[in-house]
């Protein structure tokens, strides 16, 4: 998934500990230390997904990597990523003994069929005992949304587009949750990744349309346009998910979240004018949203009153 996870790890780096203790021991304590930020410099590799935790009183590591789909290379990159974090935590404090670690797969698309709750990467010769690692999956579009909101914390909220049984009216309960217990950026963050996890759609809910005017009910004119200005930040993740993913279901993605763009912008539109836009006027918005970016026409849609707006609509779009 390379990149495309990083507003995932942007809303966990919020709140790591709603995190670490869905899949630390139940009857064990868990306090987090930090998020563990170094660097193997002649891999050039960033080592920014693992948890420095204290379970039970003793140390431990928790690393977690998100996974737009799961494929076969998946216990590849998690066993190349374990040799990355060893090395490095062992270079951070020499003589040290490593603290044990478990790497978890969060899975937000794949086949229906259950993925196993442990997967494996033998590194061993066929004839010798298991030698490699293990891994525990947590395949979230699996999941219900009564499981999701069972984890107890607005967090895993924002997978539920992806869950087995989500619905509109679900979605609602969501939001609503997600406006009650968050505040400020998060909550745009969290909206954000709703988005995000709604273009992935991994069981066809195609729920995005259903998002996007509940989210736009929910909050007021600011909190719309600090939402709108993520947008590029949207596209990026998702051009790099069309690189590193199954390119079929990136495209998909990708045109499901440019789709959710036209939208808001469209509902923009309705708001200042008064009406839908028309194919044309919706075309117009489309084109100069991907010339002179969303940013900009977003601005336009709220600074210019109706018939300046219809006017900008209709001149030629300047790249």
């Amino acid at each position: 998934m390379g990149n495309a996870d990083i507003t995932l790890r942007h809303i966990a780096r919020r709140r790591p500990g709603d995190l670490a203790r869905v899949f630390a021991p139940e009857d064990r304590s868990v306090e987090v230390l930090g998020w563990i930020d170094t660097q193997v410099t002649k891999l050039e590799r960033r080592l920014d997904k693992a948890l420095r935790l204290r379970v039970g009183g003793e140390l431990r590591v928790l690393h977690v990597e998100f996974c737009f789909a799961w494929r076969d290379d998946v216990p590849d990159r998690i066993f190349e990523y374990l040799g990355f974090l060893f090395a490095a935590l062992r270079t951070e404090a020499p003589g040290d003994p490593v603290p044990p670690i478990e790497s978890v797969a969060v899975v937000l698309s794949g086949p229906r069929q259950r993925l196993p709750a442990t997967g494996k990467r033998r590194t061993a010769w066929p004839e010798r005992r298991f030698s490699g690692t293990h891994f525990h999956i947590d395949a979230v579009y699996q999941r219900t949304i009564a499981e999701l909101q069972a984890r107890g914390s607005v967090f895993w909220l924002a997978f539920a587009p992806l869950a087995r049984d989500a619905t509109a009216a679900a979605m609602r309960g969501i939001v609503e949750e997600i406006q009650a217990r968050a505040t400020g950026e998060e909550r745009i963050e969290l909206y954000i990744a709703l988005l995000v996890m709604a273009a992935i759609d991994p069981w066809g809910h195609d729920l995005r349309r259903e998002l996007v005017m509940l989210v736009e009910d929910a909050e007021d004119v600011e909190t719309e346009k600090k939402l709108l200005r993520s947008i590029p930040a949207i596209g990026a993740m998702i051009a790099e998910a069309e690189r590193q993913a199954a390119q079929q279901a990136a495209q998909q993605a990708a045109q499901q979240t440019a789709k959710a763009i036209a939208e808001l912008l469209g509902r923009l539109f309705a708001r200042r004018v008064g009406r839908v836009p028309t194919v044309e006027e919706e075309r117009s918005i489309v084109e100069r949203a991907q010339a002179i970016g969303p940013v900009q026409v977003e601005d336009a849609l709220l600074d210019l009153e109706g018939d300046a707006l219809l006017r900008w609509l209709a001149q030629p779009t300047r790249r």
